[in-house]
């Protein structure tokens, strides 16, 4: 099993949950893109089913184990996402619904179901799982993971427990990098955009697109601090139409921004965005009345495309709010 690093404490409660015996049937797991959420879930479904497990831990090495490590264990089940915005739909909830009431064959007796990544999941979807949640079958457990409880109707949330994941330290993610084969370059590199979130350093890493977004990021940043109209529309209009990209791009350029406002206040902070050296001329180039302005646009940038306001309309209008602000 692949060791997990940081979330000590939320690893540490799960265990005691497994050998107490009160084990939560309905679990909400949050927390930011690459911080271990699927990771917990998937240890909380061995620490459930493991042959041998020690004190709640999962052994990490019997038949069990491996086979939710590998994701093809028969009763650990990853309902399918549909459509053009990839969610779950009422159509997945009732084939899980249904897929429920059938029992395990297993020696753990348990059956787990994990929809990752939950992101504006339909009210009716999550109306049609309500039922199931709030009276599963003995053996049934369902997981999700997402960036925030928020994402869920308040019915749901009050029959989940909730827990969110964090980030490590930035040594705890080299030492993690470098235990997975990574040279040191690349380490520096991929920590010192991404920082103690292990996920998106190694995807860093290995995908091409998400270096690109980076580097998108840094120059979006570049366009605003020398208040270069021109060249900030040609970079919001180069994030395409993909609304994953989109996302996490404008999260990159918030994040900088904020970055930007606390380094304004103290140069020798902390930093979670991708781009120290573009958030400290920031922090130079605009007050923070504006760094605060320029986070309200970038969040309702992306409420609108959620509300499925066509992308370059909605860049268009983020392009011509920033220019307002810092122009």
């Amino acid at each position: 099993m692949k060791k997990i690093y940081g979330n000590e404490q939320l690893k540490s409660t799960l265990e005691r949950m497994a050998v107490s015996g009160r084990t939560a049937h309905s679990l909400i797991i949050s927390g930011e893109k690459g911080s271990g959420r699927k990771s917990i879930a998937k240890y909380y479904t061995q620490a459930l089913m493991c042959e041998a497990p020690v004190e709640g831990r999962p052994c990490g090495v019997c038949n069990t184990c491996k086979n939710i490590c590998n994701d093809v264990h028969p009763d650990v089940i990853y309902p399918k996402k549909t459509g053009k915005l990839g969610n779950y739909s009422v159509e997945t909830a009732r084939e899980v619904i249904a897929d429920a009431y059938i029992k395990p064959n297993n020696s753990s007796g348990c059956k787990v179901y994990i929809f990752a990544d939950c992101c504006n999941v339909d009210d009716r979807t999550q109306n049609a799982l309500l039922k199931l949640i709030e009276e599963p079958p003995e053996y049934a457990y369902f997981i999700f993971t997402c960036g925030s409880k928020s994402e869920f109707l308040p019915t749901i949330i009050s029959r989940c427990v909730c827990f969110t994941t964090s980030p490590c330290t930035e040594e705890e993610a080299a030492e993690a990098l470098a235990e997975s084969g990574h040279g040191q370059q690349e380490i520096s590199a991929a920590v010192s955009c991404f920082h103690g979130n292990i996920g998106m350093c190694e995807s860093y890493i290995s995908d091409g697109e998400l270096r690109k977004r980076v580097d998108l990021t840094k120059s979006l940043a570049d366009s605003i601090i020398r208040k270069d109209e021109y060249a900030l529309t040609v970079g919001l209009f180069s994030l395409g139409r993909e609304r994953g990209d989109v996302r996490e791009t404008l999260s990159m350029l918030d994040k900088l921004v904020r970055d930007a406002a606390v380094l304004a206040k103290d140069s020798s902070a902390h930093t979670i965005g991708c781009f120290r050296e573009g958030a400290l001329a920031l922090s130079q180039a605009v007050t923070a009345y504006q760094s605060a302005r320029l986070h309200s646009c970038i969040e309702n940038a992306w409420r609108a495309v959620e509300r499925n306001v066509g992308i370059p309309l909605a860049l268009t209008a983020l392009g011509a709010e920033i220019m307002e602000i810092v122009g």
